[in-house]
């Protein structure tokens, strides 16, 4: 798992989009709290930063014509298998607009990564 740095969102191919949308519903779900080591940041957040960065990709999503079932539009909806009340015990984390994590180094890191994969991206 990885969430892409926020910048490259607009600027990342259909596969990755799409893919980061299941990642983000994942981890709204019953991944939440559960080890990764890609994504372990985003659990001393308050959830609020997930759903704000899931917004984010679903935004973009929307603006290609892509299908968004609404339901993930709600901030406390987790998937048809989860309850809601997973932020109750979180909201003492940090909330901010951005993940700290998502700075220049971390652009740096996610564009190696996906040059890796084949895909050139100029920002």
């Amino acid at each position: 798992m990885r969430l892409w740095h926020i910048d490259l969102l607009p600027l990342l191919p259909r596969q990755q989009l799409l893919g980061q949308h299941r990642e983000c519903c994942a981890l709204r779900g019953n991944g939440w709290g559960k080890n990764h080591a890609t994504v372990n940041y985003v659990f001393t957040y308050h959830p609020q930063m997930l759903f704000e960065y899931h917004s984010a990709v679903m935004d973009e999503m929307e603006r290609r014509n892509y299908n968004v079932d609404l339901l993930w539009r709600q901030k406390k909806y987790r998937g048809k298998s989860c309850n809601e009340d997973y932020a109750q015990q979180y909201y003492k984390l940090p909330y901010r607009k951005r993940y700290t994590e998502h700075n220049e180094v971390y652009l740096k890191l996610c564009l190696e990564n996906l040059r890796q994969k084949g895909i050139e991206i100029n920002v």
